[in-house]
């Protein structure tokens, strides 16, 4: 007979398995105290009968400061000496016991906890809405693109438009009108706990979702650890290592709409070495006419271990992308021919092409005793953009230089246990311009040469955030989470040609404190509460939109000076609870933000045959976000040999409106669905089998501020089907999606005021497709 381990029990094996090198070199002087924790671990063991992870306890720690694994993004766990923390979910359950005559030994058989499980022990810590994506779980089907990587999120919207990587990416509101194919906003985006997003924003193109562990998302507050102090929060994308990657690995996948995607991997240890390497190519014919997307790309890392307890590594991404942009169309023609592009678009052929992003990395991680960890990371990023998407083409130059520095220990506190964390965040661009040329003489450029520069503009900014936090444990199973972060910022933009303007600086600084509340319940369940308060700068380039414009010459319509832009600020407060009853896993947050100058993003006039899109960035009224986020996962039936039946659904309600604006009082605020739902049912065997079907569903979406036209809601039915062999390492799938073929939006590019007409705002999602793929892995 087996049972989950209890809070005490679970905390007492993390204990015994962190730092194993370490507690082996210290153990001649601890053997006395070790003997007697492994017998007492012996004893909790086989009272409850239960076995967990491979453990030896002989070289414990104090069982009396048990341990919780921390993943420092370098792919070694830290260890920490704090609590009888309950709040972490249990560890999987074996049937072992010890043999008899064990003399206080115990060895203790079962599955040991992927790197998934680990980081949601490790985030169980903070008080708010948090989720990990498994990558096994999202390789069971097509993996396109993010939109395929953060399905089931609860408060994450993401849906893709055309087939390309530039999806719509929204978290509690976050950028909610930034429409697809735009640089990302509202949210950090990290990989391996690095950062990827700089002052200008976060560019899309080295997104690739193969490769990856696991995806952390965490939502609004609840990344203040990473630096993150966006209203969305951040997302940490957790590249595979050498440790938990193949010796070689190769997958293949295809389908409609002339999709293809090859990958092939190695990673393996060696020594005190470890690699990971990975190349990726990808096309697409597309599902709309002028929607053809291609793009390769390399992954890498290399890890190497210079002492027992200092570990650093290296990480490199490069990624060219080249695709064709169809532009928006009416609600009209989405539902009666989704297929075709917005004809000014195919007229000009419009595309955007990322001739190469590079981002290179280093972390490194001194693990300086059993509870104090320090880790320090530098960050080179550069990301060229060719834009040709009207009459006029951008040749844009970004290159950003990025630092981080965490230091985490854990104590007691005024009596109590603690940990305390303190880290510094630096972002900043190393140069940013943009050069405008003439690409189809028109209008104001109509007598000058296709290739003439009218405008070079430039664009600087730095952001620093310093930050500091606490846990504390008041009472048992109650934590208490302060903090509070220093955010300085600086922007700078000018236009030297054709003329030589004032230019635009700016700098400001601001507190932005969090405090939160975590409970355990006897039953493993938490109950959680927060109050936070983010500051979002606008994004560099965000200064030098329209208007003011160039009234005359060849600029004409181009934004001549920096536009004054304040900082986004917004006071949140989030209740929420997670846990586990029988099969059954849950988590539901509810919160509230009341956002100032809030950084929203129009089109003016749409682009034509002869003009440019005029778009302006400005600061709202004072607005509201308010919303609930709940995920469910159950396992419904379970017949052994016959397999199991299990069900896991995401629903997002989303509340973002004016508070009581001169013009549009108390309107909905325009870009996403109100409500959002993802439920999927699955059969698995134990031989590797699995079918599944899973539905999609919004609301209606409001497509301008004045709320005067609307999108229709839709529902989605998507089939799956495929085998995972249990041990040779093969699996095969096939995926049918949208088996309705229905034609629906997906995402909106919202205006100021259609007045109740059908303009080209919206974005078509894909029609009915089958897609297959085979993965083959040799370990």
């Amino acid at each position: 007979m087996s049972r989950q381990a209890t809070p005490a029990q679970q905390a007492a094996i993390r204990s015994v398995t962190a730092h194993p090198a370490r507690a082996g070199r210290h153990a001649p002087q601890r053997a006395l105290r070790c003997t007697a924790i492994g017998a007492a671990v012996a004893a909790m063991c086989m009272a409850s009968g239960m076995a967990a992870g491979a453990v030896d306890a002989a070289p414990a720690l104090a069982a009396a400061t048990p341990a919780a694994g921390v993943d420092n993004g370098a792919g070694v766990a830290t260890a920490s000496a704090a609590t009888a923390d309950a709040g972490a979910a249990a560890a999987p359950a074996a049937d072992a016991l010890p043999p008899e005559g064990a003399g206080g030994v115990v060895h203790v058989r079962g599955k040991a906890l992927s790197g998934a499980d680990k980081a949601k022990l490790r985030l169980d810590d903070i008080p708010g809405g948090v989720s990990v994506v498994d990558a096994a779980q999202v390789e069971k089907g097509r993996v396109f693109t993010n939109e395929d990587v953060l399905a089931f999120q609860p408060g994450v919207y993401a849906q893709a438009a055309g087939g390309t990587d530039g999806i719509k990416i929204s978290i509690r509101g976050s950028a909610i009108n930034r429409g697809t194919n735009f640089f990302r906003s509202g949210t950090l985006f990290l990989f391996d706990g690095l950062p990827v997003t700089g002052p200008g924003g976060t560019p899309y193109e080295l997104f690739e979702p193969l490769g990856l562990s696991r995806t952390e998302v965490l939502r609004g507050a609840n990344a203040f650890d990473a630096g993150a102090l966006m209203l969305g929060g951040a997302i940490n994308y957790v590249t595979r290592t050498g440790q938990d990657a193949a010796p070689f690995e190769a997958r293949v996948e295809g389908g409609s709409y002339g999709y293809r995607k090859a990958y092939v991997s190695s990673g393996q240890v060696i020594g005190k070495l470890d690699y990971y390497v990975a190349a990726v190519d990808a096309e697409r014919r597309g599902y709309q006419a002028l929607s053809h997307g291609e793009s390769r790309g390399v992954i890498a890392n290399l890890g190497y271990r210079l002492a027992d307890d200092v570990q650093t590594r290296f990480y490199f991404r490069w990624r060219q992308t080249d695709n064709e942009q169809p532009g928006a169309l009416t609600v009209a023609q989405v539902e009666s021919d989704p297929r075709q592009a917005n004809p000014v678009a195919v007229q000009q052929n419009a595309h955007r092409r990322q001739p190469g992003s590079t981002w290179i990395a280093n972390k490194t991680t001194w693990n300086i005793d059993a509870d104090s960890t320090l880790s320090a990371g530098l960050v080179y990023h550069n990301y060229p953009i060719d834009q040709e998407l009207s009459v006029n083409a951008g040749r844009w130059g970004f290159a950003d230089a990025s630092a981080v520095l965490d230091y985490e220990t854990r104590g007691i506190l005024f009596g109590r246990a603690s940990k305390t964390k303190v880290g510094l965040l630096y972002t900043g661009h190393l140069h940013g311009w943009l050069d405008t040329y003439v690409r189809i003489p028109a209008a104001a450029t109509a007598a000058l040469a296709t290739g003439t520069r009218i405008r070079h503009s430039n664009y600087d900014g730095a952001d620093t955030t310093l930050h500091a936090g606490n846990d504390l444990e008041l009472a048992p199973r109650l934590w208490l989470t302060s903090g509070v972060s220093a955010v300085h910022t600086q922007r700078q933009t000018a236009v030297t040609f054709p003329v030589t303007n004032e230019d635009y600086r700016r700098t400001t600084n601001a507190l932005a404190p969090r405090l939160g509340l975590r409970y355990t319940l006897d039953n493993d369940v938490q109950l959680f509460a927060n109050a936070s308060r983010s500051i979002e700068p606008p994004n560099s380039w965000a200064f030098l939109t329209t208007p003011p414009t160039f009234t005359s010459g060849p600029a004409t319509g181009l934004a001549r000076r920096g536009l004054d832009l304040k900082d986004q600020a917004a006071n949140t407060l989030e209740l929420g609870t997670r846990g586990q009853a029988g099969a059954a896993s849950w988590s539901l947050s509810v919160y509230r933000a009341h956002v100032r100058n809030e950084l929203l993003s129009v089109e003016v006039v749409p682009a034509t045959a002869t003009t440019a899109a005029l778009t302006a960035e400005s600061n709202a009224s004072p607005t509201i976000h308010q919303g609930v986020e709940a995920g469910l996962e159950s396992r419904l039936w379970d017949g052994g040999a016959a397999g199991r039946l299990s069900t896991r659904h995401s629903f997002t309600l989303n509340d973002f409106r004016f508070r009581r604006d001169a013009r549009f009082g108390d309107n909905t605020l325009p870009g996403i669905p109100r409500r959002w739902y993802q439920g999927e049912l699955q059969y698995e065997r134990p031989n590797g089998l699995y079918a599944g079907v899973s539905v999609q569903a919004a609301s209606r979406i409001d497509v301008d501020y004045a709320n005067s036209f609307k999108t229709h809601g839709y529902a989605i039915l998507n089939a799956s089907l495929g085998y995972d062999h249990p041990s040779a390492g093969w699996k095969v799938f096939l995926d049918l999606r949208n088996l309705a073929n229905k034609h629906y939006v997906s995402s909106v590019a919202p205006a100021y005021n259609d007045a109740g007409t059908d303009q080209r705002r919206s974005a078509p999602g894909e029609g009915f497709g089958i897609y297959g793929g085979l993965s083959v892995a040799f370990r």
